[in-house]
């Protein structure tokens, strides 16, 4: 496949900006890190090969490049900076977060924390602008207290040409409600969502969506389609499942993360449902090629193909592998091909319900911590 065929056609998303949908997510390049007394990064990463991925990837016509303040401490950040340095601004389109990292100050959604570590973002990455800045989670206090004064800065931001659109994350959790507060006593997240999303009243959505994505919760819309309804863009995360549906972990080999690396702390990369996902996959190796960029080419061109009001957020380690991800987009799936997607997918996602695994964040956790959690998560080392 040629370096030209390795470009999508470009979308215009909301607030007119232009993306070839399929971007570059950059949490990864920030390395290992922990956040929240949790693992909260990646195995360890090389600035210079990181710093060469997101180059293949402009080079290959990717312009989206998506990070976060928390991502790596600001690593991540500084990593895009280099590369921005080099091109004109014009030319990327840059997405950063905002809410995670609290630092000295007493919460991430005060005005002031905000400005600070807006400036230090644009500090970072080498720019006086960011295109799209997202509120990263939906914890804005006992009672909201500080939600009122972070909208307000956000559309401050907006009025002083920093920020050029808004976003918010869809349905989710924050991170550590799942091993502190027991399933029963949690907030309906769908609920918070739909009442955030009135408030907020972003134009961009970050939401997690792969093929075992499982559909709307009944009496809820999809995504994609409320999104498109508010004349919102949604920037899809996870549409590779980390790697996991690629097929490229063996269950023999099982891999080993260090200290920093969230998914030390996630059983869908353990032995067990590697084997069901090794399996699960099969089918899709005799359909679609049983090489690594066929299963890659099916699982982006599944989510490109869901909604046109979205952009892929594809994150990488290593400069072959933006590469090898850019190329192997390929030609789009037939009607066929997504409904046997979709089937094998629903199989696989019951096999791992089946073994009790919770599986892609998309499915709520038992609310009870593994002893590496319960260490992580004592008092002293849990920020709030």
């Amino acid at each position: 496949m040629s370096d030209a065929s390795a470009s999508t056609a470009r979308r215009t998303l909301a607030g007119g900006l232009e993306v070839n949908p399929i971007g570059i997510g950059c949490w990864a390049i920030g390395g290992s890190d922990s956040n929240l007394g949790l693992p909260m990064g990646w195995a360890a990463a090389d600035d210079d090969e990181s710093l060469r991925g997101l180059e293949a990837a402009h080079a290959l016509g990717a312009n989206l490049f998506d990070t976060a303040d928390v991502y790596g401490h600001g690593r991540s950040e500084r990593i895009i900076g280099r590369l921005v340095e080099q091109v004109p601004r014009d030319s990327v389109v840059l997405s950063s977060k905002v809410g995670y990292f609290t630092g000295t100050a007493e919460h991430a959604y005060l005005p002031g924390a905000m400005r600070r570590q807006l400036e230090t973002t644009l500090e970072n990455l080498r720019t006086d602008r960011l295109d799209i800045y997202f509120l990263h989670n939906a914890d804005f206090g006992p009672g909201d207290r500080y939600l009122e004064g972070a909208l307000e800065q956000m559309r401050d931001f907006q009025r002083q040409g920093l920020v050029r659109a808004i976003g918010m994350r869809g349905p989710h959790r924050f991170a550590t409600e799942r091993v502190t507060v027991a399933k029963e006593l949690r907030e309906d997240k769908q609920a918070r969502f739909r009442y955030l999303f009135g408030q907020v009243k972003p134009q961009y959505l970050a939401v997690r969506f792969n093929a075992l994505t499982p559909g709307p919760p009944q009496g809820h819309r999809d995504l994609f389609a409320f999104a498109a309804e508010h004349r919102a863009s949604v920037l899809i995360n996870k549409p590779l499942a980390q790697g996991l549906l690629t097929g490229k972990y063996d269950p023999d080999r099982p891999p080993v993360f260090g200290p920093g690396d969230h998914r030390s702390r996630k059983r869908w990369f353990t032995p067990q449902a590697l084997a069901v996902i090794r399996d699960g996959l099969a089918p899709l190796r005799e359909r679609f090629g049983p090489d690594e960029p066929d299963l890659v080419r099916t699982a982006l061109q599944y989510c490109l193909q869901h909604a046109d009001n979205a952009a892929l957020l594809v994150g990488f380690s290593s400069a072959r592998q933006v590469t090898a991800n850019l190329r192997a987009v390929g030609s789009p799936l037939t009607g066929e091909d997504l409904a046997f997607v979709r089937d094998s997918a629903r199989r696989l996602q019951l096999a791992l319900d089946a073994i009790g695994e919770v599986f892609l964040d998309e499915k709520e956790s038992t609310g009870k911590p593994t002893g590496q959690e319960k260490a992580a998560l004592s008092p002293e080392r849990v920020s709030r």
